[in-house]
């Protein structure tokens, strides 16, 4: 992030575009689907509503959202720099649904 000087500031987190993270972390085929999904309002960011896609979410956040017919809830562990292989994606994030955690079929 920039600070009034335009340079970068050093001191700032690191962030990354909501919608590119959820692509990113293959929870969607497309950025375009994770940002329809957003802009209906059916995410949230730490417990608060969101629908920008553009918002930012840096390490450390938890989101909750809608996939298939379950409801994802995931802390962010990390923010990648491209959408690799899945498991490559399942090390930026930490699943915190408990329904996930009890079924050893899923």
């Amino acid at each position: 992030m920039a600070g009034p000087s335009g340079k970068p500031d050093p001191a700032a987190a690191p962030k990354l575009r909501l919608d590119k993270w959820l692509w990113q972390a293959r929870f969607f085929k497309s950025r375009t689907l994770a940002a329809e999904v957003i802009a209906e309002g059916h995410v949230r960011v730490n417990g608060t509503r969101i629908s920008r896609p553009g918002r930012d979410v840096s390490e450390g956040d938890t989101l909750t959202f809608p996939q298939g017919n379950r409801i994802r809830v995931v802390r962010i562990t990390a923010l990648g720099i491209r959408r690799g292989p899945a498991t490559e994606a399942q090390a930026l994030y930490v699943d915190l649904d408990a329904a996930s955690a009890l079924d050893p079929l899923e």
